[in-house]
């Protein structure tokens, strides 16, 4: 059974003196909550800290000053332990402004060491000999109060991160691959939020599918998709908890001419008929209002004419690129991606000091492949 953590932190008081003491630590492990699979609003509505063995799960909702976390999370001196920090680095800025320095990301790292399976629960059960429960993988982190088992939930996610990290830093260490990671790492200090904005009116070309639609049929989703939006906001739930994107896309599609031809349409679940239909049907007329020169149109992008030679010295580098991690015993997408591979073929360097000025190129990946793709840009098919 997981533990509860140590502290279920409500006041400014009780926070600061904890992050006082973390930040006394070598290592902090860290972790947030969000809620974007049940809420319409998203935001941070956990924080769990773990140094030593202390674990303070924190709640942004109580406190108005999150200062504290901030400075632990800057502090250059205190290693903070994630794992997959992209999402809780971009979300800790959106919701803050804190940005993170000195950082551990035992998912990267175990992709490095050539993990096949990248999981926390997979990496923790392998590593650390503990068996984390999936009870409330999905849970609504908003609700108030939490029950003592999303509590406990919510602590062993950092709770066992210094252990994990340990281990697998030995493990870089040992195929020679620790600068590597740290490169990643450093990397990791840049990011930041990079949602949409405020204004977001071409949203909805974001469903699945949308542009293959017809400019009617598009009019009619941007319509039910701005209905969506309306009712998930007032009611502050996940849009597709509402009506799911492959509705919205059926409907805007069958373009129903009556509340009788709504119904038939297959993706339509009956119950939602019964409950939004008549909005349906009216999102979908409102649509059918609109004027010919005022519908919607797709800006198609202007393709490149092909060139062989190009996708040609793709290929080959990709080819090389697998060769080596075939050796290095890592899947290939994680010593270099495709797009990574496209800009060096782009870029054609000639040597190591050419390579060095491909932005996308890790220094590491230079050392360790750079010999390899310049034979590949040399060759010829």
């Amino acid at each position: 059974m997981t533990p509860p953590p140590d502290h279920f932190i409500q006041t400014t008081g009780v926070l600061a003196d904890v992050v006082a003491r973390f930040r006394r630590a070598p290592l902090v492990a860290a972790d947030t909550e969000a809620a974007s699979f049940h809420r319409y609003r998203d935001r941070i509505y956990l924080i769990q800290l773990s140094a030593g063995t202390e674990t303070a799960v924190v709640d942004p909702l109580a406190l108005t000053d999150l200062g504290p976390i901030g400075a632990l999370l800057a502090d250059p001196q205190v290693e903070k332990i994630f794992h997959d920090a992209d999402y809780d680095l971009r979300i800790l800025d959106r919701d803050y402004g804190f940005h993170a320095k000195h950082l551990f990301d035992t998912r990267i790292a175990a992709q490095l060491v050539g993990e096949p399976a990248i999981g926390l629960a997979s990496l923790l059960e392998k590593y650390a000999g503990v068996k984390l429960s999936k009870t409330h993988q999905k849970a609504d982190w908003s609700q108030r109060p939490l029950p003592p088992g999303m509590l406990e939930y919510a602590a062993a996610d950092t709770r066992h991160l210094p252990e994990l990290r340990a281990a697998l830093r030995a493990r870089l260490e040992q195929l020679g691959r620790l600068a590597w990671a740290e490169e990643e790492f450093v990397r990791l200090e840049g990011l930041r939020w990079t949602g949409p904005g405020e204004d977001d009116s071409d949203a909805y070309l974001r469903v699945k599918r949308a542009k293959t639609l017809a400019p009617r049929q598009l009019a009619a989703l941007r319509e039910l998709f701005n209905w969506r939006e309306s009712v998930a906001e007032k009611e502050d739930k996940a849009p597709f908890r509402i009506v799911g994107p492959d509705v919205l896309l059926a409907v805007a599609k069958a373009l129903p001419e009556s509340p009788d031809a709504l119904t038939r349409v297959r993706e339509l679940p009956a119950s939602l008929a019964r409950r939004y239909g008549s909005a349906l049907f009216d999102a979908v007329r409102r649509a059918q209002a609109i004027p010919e020169r005022d519908l919607p149109q797709l800006e198609r992008t202007h393709r490149a004419p092909k060139d062989p030679g190009f996708d040609d010295a793709v290929e080959r580098c990709k080819a090389a690129r697998t060769r080596v991690a075939e050796k290095l015993g890592l899947d290939p997408g994680v010593l270099c991606g495709r797009t990574t591979l496209e800009a060096v073929a782009r870029a054609k360097p000639a040597n190591r000091a050419g390579l060095l000025q491909v932005p996308e190129l890790r220094r590491w990946q230079v050392e360790v492949l750079g010999d390899d793709l310049l034979a590949a840009l040399k060759a010829r098919t």
